[in-house]
């Protein structure tokens, strides 16, 4: 069968565009605990959903997508607000050596969150991607696959420089992450349609909060604890 270029890009820019959200959380979830296991984690996620939705094609459109996005929501949103008390903590720790900190989110939960966003963000696709298969099954794939290929590349190519970040400001970049899919799921579920796009301000914002959270009730903390007996 001829390639379909209208095809091709549109699964192209799907798989690219969920992918890369997917990417954004994976490298930051990385950075965050230092586990290769993550891109496992969100790998697995993402397979989860692609393989039934290329054997089965329009019945993964049946799936429910208000429980499915209620679900990952709700998790991202747990392991968010920990990970702001966790960056306040850390805040903490550098402002005065002798502050032990609490327990950190467990790399469990990191991981389960890695799986959530990869097989949230692959349904999302997929539900593009069932309306393409009966059009071109072969143009549809090849735009799956270079897709897929673009985001792995890229990907691999900036773990590197993610690891040079600091501990803490991976915390409020990760926080921040987890805080704006929560939200973005969230708010879907009333408006379908909303654009992926909101993502961008809603991360600058909650990134602003959970940095203000963090040095602001560090600052307090530390006032307290100075104030003479």
């Amino acid at each position: 069968m001829a390639i379909d270029l209208g095809v091709f890009l549109a699964a192209l820019g799907i798989t690219t565009l969920e992918l890369v959200e997917v990417a954004a959380v994976a490298l930051a979830l990385y950075g965050q605990s230092r586990r290769h296991a993550v891109f496992g984690y969100v790998t697995l996620g993402v397979l989860v959903i692609i393989i039934p939705t290329l054997v089965l094609g329009r019945a993964i459109a049946f799936l429910p997508t208000v429980a499915i996005r209620t679900i990952g929501g709700v998790l991202l949103l747990y392991f968010g607000l920990r990970l702001t008390r966790s960056a306040r903590r850390s805040v903490l720790r550098s402002r005065q050596g002798k502050l032990g900190g609490g327990p950190e989110p467990s790399e469990k939960g990191l991981l389960s969150t890695g799986f959530s966003v990869g097989a949230i963000e692959a349904f999302e696709a997929s539900i593009v991607l069932v309306g393409l298969l009966p059009d071109n099954y072969a143009s549809t794939i090849f735009g799956l696959v270079t897709g897929a290929v673009t985001v792995v590349v890229a990907t691999y190519i900036l773990r590197g420089q993610v690891r040079k970040v600091k501990q803490t400001n991976m915390k409020v970049i990760v926080s921040a992450l987890l805080l704006s899919f929560s939200t973005f799921w969230f708010t879907e579920i009333f408006l379908p349609d909303l654009d992926d796009l909101i993502l961008i301000p809603l991360f600058v914002a909650f990134a602003f909060i959970v940095h203000w959270v963090a040095n602001r009730s560090a600052s307090i903390v530390l006032a307290e604890l100075e104030k003479p007996k």
